[in-house]
C-alpha cells in the first residue's frame, strides 16, 4: 500500500492557483514535492509548507523538457508516485474567429500536455506498485462555455483519458481520477469583465467562487481514496446542478 505521507509528489503548473494550493497541501502533509512552472517562478517561500517546495522550469508542450524535468524530482525526492497534471491555458475566442492555431496550442498544452506528463510519471509508478495520478479539468468540460470550444473540448478529453487509463492501469493499484474545478480564484477568473463575473455568480449555488484551496481539497481526497478510480469530481459550488 502507498504511503500516506513522504511521498514524491509532482505538480505541474504548481506556480500558481490551484496548482501551487495542491504543493503546499501536499508538502504541508510530510510529502516530498516538486512543481513546474512555464514562464513565472513560485513566490519566495514566505509558509513552511512553501518551503519544501522543489521548482523546476518546464514546457509540458516539449516531452525532453518533460522527461528532464521528471529526472530532477526523481533525484531528489525518489521514483514520483503522485501525480497532478494541472498544467493549462486558454485562447479564448468565438469558433468563428479563432485560427486552427488558437485551438492547437490550447489542445497540445491541456490535454497532449497531460498525456506526455502521465506517459512519463507512470514509468516510476509500475515499478513501485502503485500510484495515484489526479487531472485538473474544468467544468467547462461539462457542460461547454461559449469562446471556448478549445479550452473545453481539451479538458472534455481528460476525462476520457482518465477513464480508459483506469482500465489499463486499475489493477496495478494506479489510479487516475479528474478534478473539474468551476469558476475559482485565479488568475484566469480575474481576467472576466465584472459582468461576466455576475453572472456565472447568479448560476452557483454558493454565491462566490472557490478558492483554489478548496479545489486542492478534492485533490487529496481522490489520492488518498484507492478504490474511486476514473471519478469526475466538480468543485463548482454547485453551479453544474442539472447539467
Amino acid at each position: 500500500m502507498e504511503q500516506a505521507t513522504g511521498r514524491s509528489v509532482f505538480v505541474t503548473g504548481g506556480n500558481r492557483g490551484i496548482g501551487l494550493a495542491t504543493a503546499r497541501r501536499f508538502a504541508a502533509a510530510g510529502d516530498r514535492v516538486t512543481v513546474t512552472y512555464r514562464g513565472e517562478e513560485p513566490p519566495p517561500a514566505s509558509a513552511s509548507a512553501s518551503a519544501e517546495l522543489l521548482a523546476v522550469r518546464c514546457d509540458v508542450t516539449d516531452s525532453q523538457q518533460v522527461d528532464l524535468a521528471f529526472k530532477v524530482a526523481e533525484a531528489a525526492h525518489g521514483p514520483v508516485t503522485v501525480l497532478v497534471a494541472n498544467a493549462g491555458t486558454t485562447q479564448d475566442r468565438l469558433l468563428v474567429r479563432m485560427t486552427e492555431e488558437d485551438f492547437t496550442s490550447v489542445v497540445d498544452t491541456n490535454l497532449t500536455g497531460a498525456f506526455r506528463v502521465v506517459r512519463r510519471a507512470v514509468r516510476g509508478m509500475l515499478g513501485a506498485g502503485h500510484g495515484r495520478i489526479v487531472l485538473i479539468s474544468s467544468t467547462a468540460a461539462l457542460h461547454g462555455a461559449a469562446g471556448q470550444t478549445n479550452y473545453a473540448a481539451s479538458k472534455a478529453g481528460l476525462v476520457g483519458f482518465a477513464r480508459s487509463l483506469t482500465h489499463e492501469l486499475g489493477p496495478r493499484d494506479i489510479t487516475c481520477n479528474v478534478v473539474a474545478p468551476g469558476l475559482t480564484e485565479t488568475d484566469m477568473s480575474r481576467a472576466l469583465t465584472e459582468e461576466q463575473r455576475a453572472n456565472l455568480l447568479r448560476q452557483t449555488p454558493a454565491g462566490r467562487l472557490a478558492r483554489p484551496e478548496e479545489v486542492a481539497d478534492a485533490v487529496a481526497f481522490l489520492v488518498g481514496a484507492g478504490y474511486v478510480r476514473g471519478a469526475v469530481i466538480p468543485v463548482d459550488g454547485g453551479a453544474g446542478l442539472g447539467h
